[in-house]
C-alpha cells in the first residue's frame, strides 16, 4: 500500500470563504478502488444519495434494538429491586457485568471485523448475540433467578459492543469524506431514541403486564416484549447486508487493494492524540451512563419526584441527543474544528452536573444542558478516529475505544452503587466523581488540541483547511515517490 493510502480519511467537503477557490485533492481509500456505475442506475445505483441514505436508515435502525434493552433496568430500576430484592451495589452490577467482557472482547470484535468476519457477516454475529442475551436475561427475571439474568447480560454485552464497532464501520465504509459528522450524530439519534422510548413505555408496559402476571413473572414478560426491539434490528441488519454486498459487487469494490493487513499489534503504533481521544471516550461517558442508570434514584431522592416523573426526566438526556446529534453533525460537517467541540461540550455537561448537585433549579435544565452537550461531544469526537486512523485500522482503533470506555464503566459503575450504598442512599458524593471526570475528559481535550497544534495536524482544522492541508500532504509525498523512483531508475547511469 502507498503512503497516501495509508493516510488518515480526511472531510474534504466544501466551504465557504477564500479556501473554496483552492484546490482539493482527495486520498485514494482502500475502499475506492471501483468502477463507474451505469448512468441509467438512478436512485438505485449505491453512489446515489438517495440510495445512501436508504442504507442510512438500516445502518441506524440495526443499533435500536440494543440500546433500547440496555436501559430496560434503569426504567424499572424499583421493579428490579423490589421484586428481586437488590440493593444499589447489586442493581449496578446489572449494568457493570454489561461492560466487564467488552474490556477485552470489544478490542477483539472491532478486529475480528477487520480480519476475520467483514463488516456484514460480523454485523449478523454480533446482532444475534444480542438478541440471544436479551432473551436469556428475559428468561431469568421470569424466573426470578437473578444469576440467569447476569449471565444475560453478560452475553448481551459481548454482542451489543461490538455491534457499535460495526456500526462506525459501516458508516465510515458509506459515507467517508461525505456528511460523516452527520451520519455518526443520526445513528446516536436513532440509538438514543430508542433509550428514550425505553424509559418512555417500560413502565406503562410493566404496569399493565403486573394486571395478569404478578412479582418478578411480570418483569420477565415485559423484557420478552423488549426483546421484539432486537429482532427488528436483525432484520435491519440482514437488509444492510444485502444491500453492501450489492453495491460491492456493482462497484466491484476492492475492500483492500494495498494488500494490508490489521493485526492486534497495531494499536502499539497509534499516535498520542487518538490515546487520548480514548481518554476522553472514558473520563466522559462515565459521567453519563452510570449516572443515567441511577438516575431515577436521584431525582427522586433529591427533587421528590415519582418514579414515572423521574424516568421523565432521566429522558431527557436521550430525547434531546435524538434531536440535536444530527443538527449538530450537520453544522460541525459545514465548520470543522472537531476539537473545539468537543472542548465546549465537556464544559457544558459540567455545568451541567454542577446544576444538578448544587442547586434546587428545575432539574429538566441541568439534563437540557446534558442533552445538548452529550450530543455535541458525540457528534465531534467519535470522527476524529477515522482522521487520526489508517482506513484499514479502523475496526481496530474503533473497537479499542470502546474497549477502554467499558472498562471505565465496569469500574465507575459497580464504584456508584458503592458510594450510593454507603452514603445512606445519598448521590453527593457520587456527583463529586462524575465531576472530578469531567475534568480529566477537559485535560485529555486541552492535550489533543496541543498536540494536534504541535505537529500541525488537521483535527482542529476546518474541512476548507483540512482539504488544502491534504492537497500539500499528497503533492509532497508524490513528489518524495518520484524522486525515489527516478533516483532508483538512473543508479545505472553513472
Amino acid at each position: 500500500m502507498s503512503r497516501e493510502e495509508r493516510l488518515p480519511i480526511v472531510d474534504a467537503s466544501s466551504s465557504s470563504g477564500e479556501d473554496e477557490a483552492r484546490p482539493v485533492v482527495r486520498r485514494r481509500s482502500t475502499r475506492d478502488t471501483v468502477l463507474a456505475v451505469p448512468k441509467d442506475a438512478g436512485c438505485c445505483a449505491p453512489t446515489s444519495t438517495p440510495h445512501r441514505f436508504l442504507a442510512l436508515v438500516f445502518m441506524c435502525l440495526l443499533g435500536f434494538g440494543s440500546y433500547f434493552c440496555y436501559d430496560n433496568p434503569g426504567a424499572l430500576q424499583d421493579v428490579f429491586q423490589k421484586e428481586l430484592n437488590l440493593n444499589a451495589t447489586e442493581f449496578t452490577f446489572i449494568y457493570s457485568i454489561y461492560s466487564w467482557p467488552n474490556i477485552v472482547l470489544c478490542f477483539l470484535g472491532g478486529f475480528l471485523i477487520d480480519r476475520v468476519f467483514g463488516i456484514r457477516l460480523g454485523t449478523i454475529i454480533y446482532m444475534l448475540i444480542v438478541l440471544l442475551g436479551q432473551l436469556i436475561f428475559a428468561t431469568g427475571g421470569l424466573l426470578g433467578k437473578f444469576w440467569l439474568m447476569i449471565v444475560g447480560r453478560f452475553v448481551f454485552g459481548i454482542g451489543a459492543e461490538s455491534l457499535a464497532v460495526a456500526q462506525n464501520s459501516y458508516a465510515v465504509l458509506w459515507f467517508k469524506g461525505k456528511e460523516l459528522n452527520m451520519v455518526f450524530g443520526l445513528q446516536l439519534s436513532v440509538a438514543r431514541f430508542g433509550s428514550t422510548v425505553n424509559f418512555w413505555i417500560m413502565q406503562p408496559v410493566y404496569n399493565y403486564v403486573s394486571k395478569s402476571y404478578a412479582g418478578y413473572t411480570g418483569l420477565g414478560v415485559t423484557l420478552f416484549l423488549a426483546a421484539s426491539t432486537c429482532v427488528m434490528s436483525l432484520l435491519c441488519t440482514l437488509i444492510l447486508g444485502w444491500m453492501d454486498k450489492r453495491a460491492e459487487r456493482i462497484l466491484k469494490r476492492n475492500n483492500n487493494p494495498g494488500g494490508e493487513i490489521a493485526k492486534l499489534s497495531d494499536i502499539i503504533t497509534f499516535r498520542l492524540d487518538f490515546w487520548m481521544v480514548s481518554v476522553v471516550c472514558v473520563a466522559y461517558y462515565v459521567a453519563i451512563f452510570p449516572f443515567v442508570a441511577l438516575g431515577q434514584a436521584f431525582f427522586t431522592s433529591n427533587f421528590h419526584l415519582t418514579p414515572e416523573q423521574a424516568n421523565n426526566v432521566n429522558s431527557i438526556v436521550y430525547l434531546i441527543s435524538a434531536i440535536a446529534s444530527p443538527l449538530f453533525g450537520f453544522i460541525i460537517d459545514r465548520v470543522g474544528r472537531n476539537v473545539s467541540w468537543v472542548f465546549v461540550a465537556t464544559i457544558a455537561t459540567l455545568v451541567s452536573h454542577l446544576l444538578l448537585t448544587f442547586s434546587q433549579l428545575n432539574p429538566y435544565i441541568g439534563m437540557s444542558i446534558m442533552g445538548l452537550s452529550y450530543s455535541m461531544l458525540a457528534a465531534s469526537l467519535w470522527p476524529l478516529v477515522a482522521l487520526i486512523v489508517p482506513e484499514y485500522q479502523l475496526g481496530t482503533a474503533y473497537g479499542f475505544c470502546q474497549s477502554v470506555q467499558n472498562l471505565g464503566l465496569a469500574v465507575v459503575t459497580i464504584v456508584a452503587g458503592l458510594i450510593v450504598d454507603s452514603s445512606g442512599g445519598s448521590h453527593f458524593w457520587l456527583q463529586l466523581l462524575f465531576i472530578l471526570f469531567l475534568l480529566i475528559s477537559l485535560l485529555a481535550t486541552c492535550a489533543i488540541w496541543a498536540y494536534d497544534r504541535k505537529y500541525q495536524g488537521n483535527l482542529n482544522m476546518s474541512p476548507a483547511q483540512r482539504a488544502t492541508y491534504h492537497t500539500s500532504m499528497y503533492v509532497n509525498i508524490e513528489s518524495s515517490l518520484w524522486c525515489s523512483d527516478y533516483s532508483t531508475c538512473c543508479i545505472g547511469v553513472y
